[in-house]
């Protein structure tokens, strides 16, 4: 007689959190797998967000995904059990139990190193621009910076919070931090061999104010946000002369299987759940 696969529990904790995407990625790559996966959303009241995650793992949860506004305090919550780009990101998306402890990890650069890298733009001696200091910039630093890139600046409408950011990483990771420039959006200007638009101007389908003739031959402009159309940011690097323009959706999905790796041991095909998953924009 065949025994009937034990289900493992996974799910997502934000708030709102309807509109998650996680489920179907998470899904889609448990059938690919083979893994009799359960893959929940929780939508945590803004001040329980401790009691559910406690809650989840004392019910035999797997893994946690993390979205916002929780990432900081997920981050705390991990105590000192976190993963190097957690410390250096300052948040978590990826948590899970291990010789009951909570852990914690920050997959969002990890997905976006992945994602550019199968676009063909292996940060590698690359010149990297990005424009935001915000908690998105923050989560990519170390991942682009370790990957051997020949120069990362970031920029910021307030400089302050670039300088920020440089301080952090001097702090958390001294030996990375001398490739790293920060500054205004004045301080863009450049040959980039990838720009990447890390600010929310996409979610008001705005592009951030930058100067003309910022892309060196064949470069990439990469918006982290992403839509059923190209977002105002691309449409402004393709008009500058971006060879290339590709928005944040296969951002979303490598740093879920990013996860899904962490908790279950298993490396997921990016490619085939990013087209499912684009189709599903379309319907």
């Amino acid at each position: 007689m065949t025994q009937t696969a034990s289900i493992v529990r996974c799910a997502v904790i934000g708030n709102p959190i309807s509109h998650s995407r996680s489920p179907f990625i998470h899904q889609g790559f448990a059938r690919q797998t083979g893994l009799a996966l359960r893959y929940d959303t929780i939508e945590a009241p803004l001040s329980g967000f401790a009691r559910e995650v406690e809650r989840f793992f004392a019910e035999g949860g797997i893994g946690l995904n993390v979205t916002v506004p929780f990432k900081q305090e997920a981050f705390r919550l991990a105590g000192d059990a976190l993963s190097a780009r957690a410390r250096i990101a300052g948040a978590v998306n990826t948590l899970w139990m291990k010789q009951d402890r909570l852990h914690g990890c920050n997959t969002d650069g990890v997905g976006l190193l992945g994602d550019i890298t199968r676009l063909g733009y292996p940060p590698e001696g690359k010149r990297i621009l990005i424009v935001g200091a915000g908690g998105a910039a923050r989560g990519v630093l170390e991942p682009l910076l370790r990957a051997g890139c020949a120069v990362l600046r970031v920029v910021n409408r307030t400089p302050g919070r670039a300088l920020e950011l440089q301080d952090h990483l001097s702090l958390h990771a001294p030996e990375l931090a001398a490739r790293l420039q920060v500054g205004g959006l004045d301080q863009a200007a450049g040959s980039w061999d990838i720009v990447i638009n890390a600010t929310s101007s996409g979610l008001a389908s705005q592009a951030p104010p930058l100067p003309a003739g910022l892309f060196a031959a064949g470069a990439l402009a990469y918006d982290m946000v992403y839509g059923p159309r190209a977002t105002a940011f691309m449409r402004q690097a393709a008009d500058d002369g971006a060879a290339t323009t590709a928005d944040g959706l296969g951002m979303l999905v490598a740093q879920a299987a990013a996860s899904f790796a962490i908790w279950h041991g298993r490396a997921p095909d990016i490619g085939s759940t990013l087209t499912a998953l684009r189709d599903t924009l379309y319907t």
